[in-house]
């Protein structure tokens, strides 16, 4: 059995892959990212990922204000070389309308980026994002794990501005209550009811 060859895209030129490159390859599968100059592929979703999103993506859509909005698998371009792609990104709404035919957001509109995490991205999710997130000077980060049963464990951090770098604010079990970035109030349990 021999193996298709790689389109040649694939391989990335001297340096390493841009920003822009990810507009400009043709037929790159949905959802790829760029972290560190190289390309990541998304495997296929869990159920998990898939209830989650639904359960996060809902509940900040019930108590944002309206001078946000909310975008799911879009984008945030953090510099040349790094473009990954939160699952649940929520951002100044004058962002979307005035980025209506662009491919990502700049991270000074991006408020909260929220990655729920896949076995295929736990080193990423964990470590490298939430890392590049905070270079960024995106204020909040929350990390979204698997917990008991199908019910997710919310990590939250928010970004101290003296070194760029996310402290831990709580880890969220049933209920996640914050005041910040905006009043939330989501019933964790309700992923039972999916």
């Amino acid at each position: 059995m021999t193996a298709e060859p790689l389109p040649s895209w694939a391989y990335p030129p001297p340096g390493g892959f841009t920003a822009d490159d990810l507009d400009r390859i043709p037929d790159l599968p949905p959802h790829t990212e760029l972290i560190d100059g190289s390309l990541v592929f998304v495997s296929p979703q869990k159920y998990f990922h898939t209830l989650a999103m639904y359960l996060f993506e809902s509940g900040l859509r019930r108590t944002a204000p309206p001078e946000l909005a909310f975008c799911r698998e879009m984008s945030v371009v953090l510099g040349r070389r790094n473009r990954p792609e939160p699952d649940i990104t929520v951002v100044r709404a004058e962002a979307v309308t005035a980025a209506a035919e662009e491919t990502g957001h700049v991270p000074e509109d991006v408020v909260l980026a929220v990655e729920i995490v896949s076995p295929d991205s736990e080193e990423r999710d964990r470590k490298r994002k939430p890392q590049l997130y905070a270079e960024a000077g995106i204020p909040h980060f929350w990390r979204v794990e698997k917990g008991e049963g199908r019910r997710p464990v919310v990590y939250v951090y928010e970004l101290d501005p003296a070194t760029r770098a996310y402290v831990p604010t709580g880890i969220h079990h049933d209920q996640l209550k914050l005041s910040v970035p905006f009043t939330i109030d989501i019933d964790l349990t309700e992923i039972d009811r999916l």
